[in-house]
Order: C-alpha cells, then structure tokens, then sequence
C-alpha cells in the first residue's frame, strides 16, 4: 500500500524494515529511528563495512541480500531510491499490502516531526554546508538534529537525533523512489532553504540543465512565505528562479548589493582567514581550516543562516575556527615520508576544479598529483568529456583511472579516460592513463617524492587506494 503522503502512514508504527538499509542516508535514518525507540531491522545486497558493522553497534538487525522472508511482520517498510520495483521485497510488499514510503517520507514522519527545517540544497556544497551550520547550532547549544549524506567530523557520524527545535537536512536533487521519480527535495517543506549553485548533473535522473533548473523551480515555489530562501549570488541560473519566489530572500556572494559579501581573504596554514560583510559593513573577521574560496561561500551561507537564527558572531567565529570539515572533503588522509595524500569525494567538473585549485593554493610549494576515478553515473558518460581536461589545469601530473562499470552504460555515451589523458596533455599537461587501481599504486610507489601532495578524487571507495598507497610509501 503506497502512502503518498506522511498523514497517510499508519497511526501506530513500532517495526519499520527498510530496503537498502546500508546506503549512507538509509543507515542513518536506521539510526535515527532506532534511537527514536522503533525496532529496525533492513536488508541490503552489498552488507559490508563500516556500514554493517555500525549498524549492528546500533542493535540494527541486518540481513543480507533480498528475500520476502527478511521482511517478517513490519508496520512501515522504507524503500531505498537505489531499488528497483522488479526488487523482491519489493513485489512481496505490494502483494502483501504493506505500508510503504519513501526515505524522504519516513524523515518527515519520524525524525523532522515537530521540528523546524532547514534544507541545503544546490549541485555543490550541500554537505559540507549542511555540516556546518548543524555543528553551529550545536555551538550554540539549540541541541539539532541533522541528517547528511556525510560523515561529520565533529559529531563521528552523519545523523543525529537532538532534542532542540531544528534540524538540518542535506537536500538533494535526486530522484526519491521508483514510486516518485520527483527530487528528494521537494518532499521537505523548510523554514529556512540554502541555494549553493546549480549546474547539469546526475545524467541517468535529467535530460538537460532545464530539467534540472525546473526541479529547484519547484523546491522554491513549494516554500512557505514565512520561511528564508539563502542564495548565492554568483549563479546566473538561481537568479534566473527568483521570481517564483513568495518569501524572504537572502543573497550571499561579492556583489556589492548582496546582503552577505565575502570580503579579503588571507591563507596562512593551518587557518585561512576572511572578512564578514553584512548589508555593506563588516560584520565579523573570521578564521577556518578549511580550503578553498569555494568552502567560504559555503560557510558564508551557513553565516547568514547563523545570524537570521539570532546566534551571535562570536558564537559563529567559534563555531568556524572549530569546525574540522567533513570525511571525504579535502581530508588528509596521511602523511608518509612527507608525502602528503589527500581524499576528496569531488567528481563534478565544477568540484574537480575548485577542489584542485584550494589544495594547491593551500599547499603551495609543493607538487600536486591529481588521480581520479570517473566513477558516478554522470561522469561515466561522456556528457562533460570536453569540460574535464580544463578542470586539472593547477595539478602538476595527472593519473587517470579507467572508468569502472562502464558496461552498465550505452556504449555510445561512455566516457574515455585515455581521450582525457591525450586531451590533458594537448594541454601540455603531465598526464597518464591506468587500467586498474594497481597500475596507479605501482606507479606513484615509483613517481611520488618527498614534498609531494597526492590528491584523490573519486565517489567511491577506489579500492582503499588511499590506505594502500599509504602503505606502499
């Protein structure tokens, strides 16, 4: 029995079984409900770790692969928007009329009940964005719950059940079941939303950059009058959405007239210091560890959000020199014989060049080695082929894996890593093409010296290249 809306749910939910338990925001949400007091238990066909073994610490029954008998007797089953309707749970579900819904559904209904929202959305910076402003409450003492799709560095998970009047969401644009092909986004219903930017992305889910600019269409003229739309100032394609907006508009950036303006900028490591201006004067001189003029902008909205909540600059200034970032986002992952090798989740032409340019404004004088795995859906296909290259061009030497899984996609739209290398080095770069992730290992156990900065850019796991290099060195 589909419920296409939270008040359809059952009164009464105690068992609740979700399919796909182990994705990053489902095994949250696990965790969530769990320690809500509900009995959880899920399946998953890839039960590995760490997620499987952090949801069993939880007491989180998890069986694995998919199989009707798995799903024993719940009130509420969630369905995971990575499973397919041909799924057999899923077919078990609606030949036994199960209450079903959507993760976005079951948040509303359980871990947002009651709370105020506040939902970051936009192609780039929602998590570290969403981390932020959930670690600044908490400096703040508004005790939020948060649910992001990663690892918060500062609370060692990426869920928390608080018992404050907010919570913080991680609003994406993907599509939300195989029952609701509309963004996950839409399902929220924010007191106070963040536009960070928006570009073409995810190519399995929209067709075009219209497609894409309809779906934040939608999410702005869904928002109450009362509520707070942040938006930066530097993307042409939000400004083009402001008019469908009924509420109060923040604006962000360095234009002049924005109400937030990001104003000098000094790098001095460990920190990056930066101006604060508010309605054209200054408004605070902060620090932070993290890189990048494309994380200030980030942590500029997570400022004005700040400020509109009524928290104190002082209380933000703590909150930002404070604040350690995100797993996957720019993290170190070690150091070994003053080589330095550093992970970032950066797939997205746009996140490959920013994330490129901050860790070698960050890190001078050293050499950097980019290395990158075209892994997601989208950069799989050769929709952004001709954009890559230019995206590499502050890395010293590039390694470039070959694309994995690309006989899920048509043959006719896969990308080519040895046509970005031969396009790198039209651009006199130093770049070189890997069959396998052994192949990049063996080569930069060889090529990688002492004062060298290793950058590693994938979505995925990378097959732990990161430790292995790590021990290779």
């Amino acid at each position: 029995m589909l419920l296409p809306t939270e008040a359809a749910m059952p009164a009464e939910v105690r068992n609740i079984h979700l399919i796909a338990i182990c994705g990053t925001a489902m095994g949250a949400l696990a965790c969530m409900l769990k320690e809500m007091g509900y009995a959880v238990a899920g399946s998953d066909q890839n039960v590995y770790p760490p997620m499987s073994d952090f949801l069993k610490s939880k007491g989180i029954q998890i069986f694995e692969g998919f199989d009707p008998a798995h799903l024993g007797r719940p009130d509420l089953v969630v369905v995971g928007n990575a499973v397919s309707k041909e799924n057999v749970e899923v077919k078990a579900v609606q030949a036994r009329q199960l209450p079903y819904c959507s993760m976005p559904q079951a948040i509303n209904r359980f871990a947002a009940a009651g709370k105020r929202q506040i939902v970051v959305t936009g192609t780039h910076g929602k998590t570290t964005t969403s981390s932020f402003i959930a670690w600044m409450l908490h400096c703040a003492q508004l005790d939020p719950s948060f649910l992001i799709g990663g690892l918060v560095a500062d609370f060692k998970c990426n869920y928390r059940a608080g018992n404050g009047d907010w919570i913080v969401l991680e609003g994406d644009e993907y599509d939300t079941a195989f029952f609701d092909k509309q963004s996950k986004f839409l399902h929220y219903t924010p007191k106070a939303a963040i536009i960070t930017s928006i570009e073409f992305d995810h190519a399995d889910i929209f067709t075009d950059l219209e497609h894409v600019k309809r779906a934040f269409q939608s999410f702005i003229e869904r928002m109450e009058p009362a509520s707070d739309l942040v938006v930066c100032d530097r993307d042409d394609r939000i400004a083009e959405l402001l008019p469908y907006a009924r509420n109060r508009l923040v604006s962000y950036g360095t234009q002049s007239s924005s109400d937030w303006v990001l104003g000098n900028v000094r790098i001095a490591p460990p920190f990056t210091f930066f101006e604060v201006f508010h309605q054209g004067r200054l408004y605070e001189q902060f620090k932070t560890r993290m890189l990048g003029e494309h994380n200030l902008f980030n942590l500029l909205s997570g400022v004005a959000v700040g400020e509109r909540l009524g928290i104190d600059a002082t209380t933000i200034g703590h909150a930002l020199e404070s604040f350690k970032g995100v797993r996957r986002r720019q993290e170190v992952r070690g150091i070994k014989n003053d080589i330095i090798i550093v992970d970032d989740f950066a797939h997205h032409p746009t996140a490959v060049e920013v994330t490129i340019r901050a860790v070698k404004s960050f890190y001078a004088s050293r050499r950097l080695i980019a290395v990158f795995e075209p892994r997601t859906n989208s950069s799989r296909r050769n929709v952004f082929q001709s954009i890559y290259p230019a995206c590499f061009d502050a890395a010293d030497m590039v390694c470039v894996r070959q694309a994995p899984l690309l006989e899920k996609i048509p043959e006719t739209q896969r990308f080519s890593s040895k046509q970005m290398v031969l396009d790198l080095r039209a651009r006199g770069k130093c770049a070189h093409f890997f069959q396998t992730t052994e192949e990049i290992i063996d080569f930069l156990g060889i090529e990688a010296h002492p004062g060298d900065v290793v950058l590693i850019m994938s979505n995925g796991g990378f097959d732990n290249i990161h430790a292995r290099l790590l021990d290779r060195l």
